[in-house]
C-alpha cells in the first residue's frame, strides 16, 4: 500500500473510533505482523506517541476483554516486542486472534534493557496511574481499558507514563 493511503487508512480509522491522530503523527508499522496493519487486516495498531529515551524495547501484549486474564503473567494473547530506535511516534501492529472481538492493551518501554524504574508504561485508553496504583500493583478498569476490533485494522493510541520523582509523567 502506498505510505499516502496507509495514512489515509488510519485516519478513517482512528475518525472512525472517534480519534483523530493529525497526519503527520503516523509511522510505518513496526514488528512482524506489520504488513497486517499496512493492509488493513484485522489487527491492532498500537500507537504510541512518544517514549521518554530513544533506546531499549517496547513490549506491547494484547489481552482477550477478560477480568479472570487480565494482566494476569502468561494470559496475554499474543506479545510483540521491537526495539526502540526514535523517540516518537511509534505504531506496532498486533494481530488478534479473531476478527471481531474485545480486547485490551498494555506496553511497556524497558529503558536498560531489564526491568528498571526508568520503564515506563501505559494502557488502551489511556487511564490515569498514580504512584499508589503501581505500588499496590492495581489494575485499571477493564470497562475503561477495553475496544472492539470489527474487521479490520483498529487504531489504539497508548500514551507512556514515567516516574519521575515522587510522581507519574506522562510523555506525548
Amino acid at each position: 500500500m502506498l505510505k499516502s493511503a496507509r495514512i489515509l487508512v488510519i485516519a478513517i480509522s482512528t475518525a472512525s473510533a472517534g480519534l483523530l491522530l493529525p497526519l503527520g503523527a503516523s509511522a510505518a508499522p513496526v514488528g512482524p505482523h506489520a504488513s497486517l496493519c499496512a493492509a488493513g487486516k484485522p489487527a491492532v495498531l498500537v500507537h504510541v506517541p512518544a517514549v521518554k529515551a530513544p533506546k531499549g524495547s517496547l513490549s506491547v501484549k494484547l489481552y482477550a476483554s477478560n477480568p479472570a486474564t487480565f494482566l494476569e503473567k502468561g494470559k496475554y494473547l499474543r506479545k510483540v516486542e521491537v526495539p526502540v530506535n526514535r523517540s516518537g511516534p511509534i505504531e506496532v501492529c498486533v494481530p488478534v486472534p479473531a476478527a471481531n472481538g474485545r480486547y485490551a492493551v498494555s506496553v511497556r518501554h524497558e529503558v536498560k534493557g531489564e526491568k528498571s524504574r526508568a520503564d515506563g508504561g501505559g494502557f488502551s485508553g489511556n487511564p490515569k496511574l498514580s504512584l499508589v496504583d503501581i505500588a499496590l500493583k492495581r489494575k485499571p478498569s477493564l470497562a475503561a481499558v477495553s475496544f472492539e476490533v470489527s474487521g479490520k485494522t483498529r487504531v489504539v493510541p497508548v500514551v507512556l507514563n514515567y516516574i519521575e520523582g515522587t510522581s507519574i509523567q506522562r510523555v506525548s
